[in-house]
């Protein structure tokens, strides 16, 4: 069994309590993902707790500071598998300060409605995370 890197990204939301907006991120590079969109995020270095990664890859790609809502988990040991050489852990957040900018790795952000968050193309490892949050989004709106 190949050892795999994990990765954390966030979930940006307009509201924790009650997310109607999610925030997509469209890659840039490398080429053969460049057009896909992902939720922002990014390796966790070492030293680092992967809260602290998530901040630090926030403030880098995006430039904003957030607040941390629940962690997503995933059905591996609580991860998602998105690569065959990565795991994340996900988490919703919503931005406190700054305007999401596409600073790096990225070329264009959009707020996604609610019925559209299946309207970008997102990476095929992210897919099934989009189809988790929609389902505990509607589940909390009942």
């Amino acid at each position: 069994m190949t050892l795999r890197r994990l990765v954390v990204a966030a979930a940006i939301v307009d509201d924790l309590a009650a997310p109607r907006l999610l925030l997509a991120a469209r890659r840039s590079r490398p080429t053969h993902l460049a057009g896909r969109w992902e939720f922002p995020g990014g390796k966790v270095d070492p030293g680092e707790t992967p809260e602290e990664a998530l901040h630090r890859e926030l403030r880098e790609e995006l430039g904003v500071r957030v607040e941390l809502g629940d962690e997503v988990a995933g059905p591996e040991h609580g991860t998602w598998v998105i690569t065959d050489r990565h795991v994340m852990r996900l988490w919703f957040a919503r931005v406190v300060d700054g305007d999401p900018q596409p600073l790096v790795e990225h070329d264009e952000l959009a707020w996604l409605e609610p019925g559209e968050w299946h309207a970008v193309d997102w990476l095929d490892g992210d897919v099934p995370i989009v189809e988790e949050l929609t389902r505990q989004v509607a589940s909390e709106a009942v």
